[in-house]
């Protein structure tokens, strides 16, 4: 008997990260997050990430955006009620929330927006000059030359 594994879990709450290392440890020291609200974290380019936070019934006062030690950080404070309603049904959750992204090395919060009930959180990895990987020619040939 074998059982399907997911690594689905791994990818919702890091981002930008490409190594498996760093997402098994990062999993391991989580606990499992609230469901709520429902939330996407797209890749749309190497460098460019994309977090889209349903936020039905949240205006952009209601909604806080931290960075703190590569972390992202994302509440919703809850609106205070409509006196003069009496629901029927209320089935748009309007409660407070805090969701927290760990963010990989380099990536930055580039813009937020909210727009038609989603929050859209756009990401991009800067890599500084100093820590991108530098290709090394080999010139084995030349250098033998040089020295005789």
């Amino acid at each position: 008997m074998s059982t399907a594994f997911s690594l689905a879990p791994l990818f919702r709450s890091s981002v930008g990260f490409d190594r498996f290392n760093d997402l098994f440890e990062s999993a391991l020291r989580n606990e499992p997050g609230s469901s709520y609200p429902p939330y996407n974290v797209e890749k749309h380019a190497d460098d460019q990430y994309r977090i889209v936070i349903a936020a039905a019934g949240f205006q952009e006062e209601d909604l806080e955006l931290q960075v703190e030690k590569g972390v992202l950080t994302v509440s919703g404070g809850k609106r205070d009620a409509n006196e003069s309603v009496t629901y029927l049904h209320q089935g748009i959750a309007q409660r407070a929330f805090k969701l927290s992204f760990r963010l990989a090395d380099h990536i930055e919060v580039k813009a937020a927006a909210l727009s038609n009930g989603l929050l859209n959180i756009d990401l991009l990895r800067v890599v500084p000059e100093e820590a991108k990987a530098k290709r090394i020619p080999i010139n084995g040939a030349q250098q033998a030359a040089l020295q005789h």
